[in-house]
């Protein structure tokens, strides 16, 4: 599990074919991995992977064709990507609690600065739509956010100065794709109400 506060803006320094998927390493400065070991989970961009390999300040994961097939900006040697490590049960909460499993790509409508702070409108999959709420959160390429407007399949939030500082997101225009994820609350609201009518 995550809480969808980056820690540190990385860079793939390679992304090398592996039966189907990808073997990328990932470089950092601040993540700090020193109390990361073999198989504990990095989220990459949103995404949970498992770490198999450190150098350094280098990590190295395996992707899957499935992860590849269902988000973003994974595949490209020189990305900076958004990177959280996993929660200790000590850690505070500053988001919301993620899994790091993406749920769908969406694309940037609109992103407009608007004074003190940045408007971003994204188009979600329309099977996302339901789930997403005003003031619910929603996971934006692995940084929580507040949802302050829906409309249909689009939906906006609001980026203070310091977010756009240290993540990924200043680097977005319309027609950016980004990872989605919505609050795992949504999905086991939608499981009960289902059970109900079984």
């Amino acid at each position: 599990m995550f809480s969808g506060i980056i820690a540190d803006v990385g860079t793939i320094s390679s992304a090398q074919d592996r039966e189907g998927g990808l073997r990328l390493s990932v470089g950092t400065q601040d993540l700090g991995m020193d109390d990361v070991g073999l198989g504990d989970s990095i989220a990459v961009n949103g995404v949970c992977l498992t770490v198999v390999k450190i150098d350094g300040k280098v990590f190295t994961v395996d992707v899957s064709r499935e992860t590849l097939d269902w988000t973003v900006g994974l595949d490209r040697r020189g990305k900076r990507v958004n990177l959280e490590k996993a929660l200790r049960l000590s850690d505070r909460l500053g988001g919301h609690l993620v899994s790091g499993h993406v749920d769908g790509v969406g694309e940037v409508v609109a992103f407009n600065d608007i004074g003190e702070s940045w408007r971003l409108i994204v188009r979600a999959p329309q099977s996302l739509a339901k789930y997403i709420a005003v003031k619910g959160s929603i996971t934006i390429d692995g940084v929580s956010l507040t949802v302050n407007h829906v409309a249909g399949a689009e939906f906006e939030v609001n980026l203070i100065p310091h977010t756009l500082a240290v993540t990924t997101l200043n680097q977005l225009c319309a027609g950016s794709k980004v990872n989605l994820e919505i609050d795992l609350i949504a999905r086991y609201v939608e499981r009960m109400m289902q059970a109900e009518k079984e």
